[in-house]
């Protein structure tokens, strides 16, 4: 029998538009902001590692910061994102923006204490190790520019783009919104194999570039679940309000832990491959207070007392997306001037007076055991003869997705309701 696949789809889309502001002064060309500078392309991953451990941090910075924004505003709601997803997109985007913008954008994202160079140097590596081939699971980390076919990018634009963030600039007739539209949502239908086939709804005949990053992410689970042993059972929305769920079962060793000082358990479940899950189950009227709480310290101390031990495991199947317009919630984490016409993105294309007005992110996850018996019994674990805890996520909990190799944190999300969408 097959274990039970994670498919974790999305796309992070930027949407700039012609505006009507004054000519903006053309760059040099020498890819110089103040005194710092990013070097020209030529140079291998050579210190991308060193670049991508520095980096990192700042990214989980940025994920946890996101997150409590978006809680604050989905009180009983599900919650799912990639915050690598988008800041690879704002920082590829940071590549057009100078003065006052690019700042914003670096404080915004946490990025304000590292060189440029080592930010940009950081996400090729994380981008090229990422995408490294792995039998046991599946991530594709791409990047894709949409140009307006009459609008000429400077080209220091374009090959920044595609040597630091690999990504593909396609010329697009955005006169044709329909057309546009079409090859746009063909495009990203293709890369997320059917997933999200219909992202875009309308398009502007305005539009200058459509700029997108996407993950798509495929993994199965180191200790299988048996379907046979799923069965309905209760998962309480509130103390006093419960749907019924299919809820899978599976008794192991596992990495878990209770955390005294916030309450709520801690269970590490690995994939094959380099990915781990991180769940989260703040006890009953506790979920506010842990999701208040969640930053990287608190991760990395629940990464510390967790212990393998024998535990029941009991967690629902579910499938659950999240499409978010990140515009205010942005604003509320500082980066605004990119949305306004004061927003300085003439290093893209000096001809033009462009602003960010679209900023939409959708994922999608999805938890079930599709297979054949005959598999079930192909690895063995040696359990210690004492009756297991039974850990049960019969309520709200918190999930974390990473990758172990980089500790990128790939998704994170807030199951509120499994039955909901």
């Amino acid at each position: 029998m097959k274990s039970a696949p994670w498919t974790h789809l999305l796309l992070t889309l930027f949407l700039l538009e012609e505006g009507c502001c004054q000519q903006l002064a053309p760059p040099t060309g020498n890819l110089r902001e103040g005194s710092r500078a990013i070097s020209p392309p030529g140079r291998d991953l050579g210190g991308g590692k060193r670049a991508s451990i520095q980096l990192v941090p700042h990214n989980s910075a940025f994920a946890f910061d996101l997150f409590r924004k978006v809680a604050s505003c989905s009180s009983g709601e599900n919650i799912f994102f990639s915050p690598l997803s988008i800041s690879t997109a704002f920082a590829m985007l940071s590549l057009g923006a100078r003065d006052a913008t690019l700042t914003e954008l670096f404080k915004g994202l946490d990025f304000a204490k590292l060189p440029v160079e080592e930010v940009h140097a950081g996400f090729r590596y994380l981008i090229h190790t990422l995408g490294q081939l792995n039998r046991n699971l599946r991530l594709n980390v791409g990047n894709v520019l949409f140009v307006e076919e009459q609008m000429r990018p400077l080209q220091y634009f374009l090959r920044d783009i595609r040597y630091w963030y690999a990504a593909e600039a396609i010329p697009t007739n955005f006169h044709d919104p329909l057309a546009a539209r079409d090859q746009i949502n063909g495009y990203v239908d293709q890369k997320t194999q059917g997933k999200i086939p219909d992202l875009i709804g309308n398009l502007d005949s305005e539009s200058a570039l459509v700029l997108a990053s996407y993950i798509f992410f495929q993994a199965q689970w180191e200790k299988k679940f048996d379907p046979r042993q799923t069965q309905e059972d209760d998962f309480f929305l509130t103390e006093d309000k419960s749907i019924k769920v299919p809820m899978m079962y599976r008794g192991g060793m596992y990495r878990y832990g209770y955390d005294d000082q916030l309450s709520c358990t801690i269970l590490e479940m690995p994939y094959k491959g380099n990915a781990t899950g991180l769940f989260i189950l703040p006890d009953e009227r506790n979920l506010e207070r842990v999701e208040a709480e969640l930053q990287k310290d608190t991760v990395a101390r629940w990464k510390k007392l967790i212990t393998r031990r024998s535990i029941d495991v009991s967690l629902p199947k579910f499938s659950i997306s999240g499409t978010y317009d990140l515009k205010p919630l942005l604003y509320k984490m500082g980066i605004m001037k990119v949305f306004t016409e004061y927003g300085e993105l003439s290093k893209i294309a000096a001809q033009h007076s462009l602003k960010l007005t679209k900023a939409v992110h959708k994922a999608v996850l999805k938890i079930d055991e599709k297979g054949t018996e005959g598999a079930a019994g192909s690895s063995v674990e040696a359990m210690p003869m004492i009756m297991p805890s039974l850990v049960k996520f019969n309520q709200p909990f918190l999930v974390i997705i990473t990758d172990d190799f980089t500790d990128s944190i790939l998704f994170l999300g807030k199951v509120a309701n499994p039955a909901g969408k």
